[in-house]
C-alpha cells in the first residue's frame, strides 16, 4: 500500500461529512476489476466500476455496476428512459467528466449526470468505487452514495 493523499472524491465526501474509508494499491494499468477487488479482500460483488455512457439524445449518463458484470446497453436505456444507449470513447472521458480510465468516480465529476447504480448495491453495506485516481478506491455505505450522487437503483447489467 502506498501512502494515502486526498483526491477530489475525499474531499466531496468530507464536505459532506459522509463517512468512508479510502483504500490504495499499486497502479498497475493492467489490473482487472476482479483483480482490485482480490488486493482489497472483498468480493468482487462489492466492488464496483463507473461506466459513463451518450444516449441517442446526446445526453450524458453514468451506470455503476460490479466489476465483474457487463452493462446491458438495453437495459441501461430502458432505465435511462432512452431508445439506445453507447459507451463514450475513452478520449471523451477526462474532457466530460474530469477523470481518467481506471479512475472515474460517479462521486465529483466535472458536472453532474443522471447516474444509475445497479440494485444489487443496496443489499450491501458497504460498497467500494473508483476515489477519482488509479489505485484509489473508496468504502463507503451505498445510501451515502446515492445521496450524494442523486442516483437511482435498476438492473442495468447482463
Amino acid at each position: 500500500m502506498k501512502k494515502e493523499e486526498k483526491t477530489n472524491v475525499c474531499r466531496v465526501l468530507d464536505s459532506k461529512k459522509i463517512t468512508y474509508n479510502l483504500h490504495t494499491y499499486e497502479a498497475d494499468p493492467t489490473l482487472t476489476g476482479e483483480q482490485i477487488a482480490g488486493i482489497l479482500g472483498e468480493a468482487s460483488e462489492k466492488v464496483f466500476k463507473t461506466l459513463v455512457t451518450v444516449g441517442k439524445t446526446g445526453q450524458h449518463y453514468v451506470f455503476v455496476v460490479p466489476v465483474a458484470e457487463e452493462l446491458d446497453l438495453k437495459k441501461a436505456a430502458k432505465a435511462a428512459g432512452e431508445k439506445s444507449i453507447d459507451m463514450i470513447k475513452q478520449k471523451e472521458l477526462l474532457p466530460l467528466t474530469g477523470y481518467v480510465h481506471g479512475g472515474c468516480s460517479p462521486i465529483g465529476m466535472k458536472k453532474p449526470f443522471p447516474t444509475f447504480v445497479h440494485e444489487t448495491a443496496s443489499g450491501f453495506d458497504k460498497m467500494f468505487v473508483s476515489a477519482g485516481k488509479v489505485g484509489y478506491q473508496i468504502e463507503v455505505a451505498p445510501t451515502d452514495l446515492f445521496g450524494v450522487v442523486g442516483c437511482k437503483t435498476a438492473d442495468i447489467i447482463v
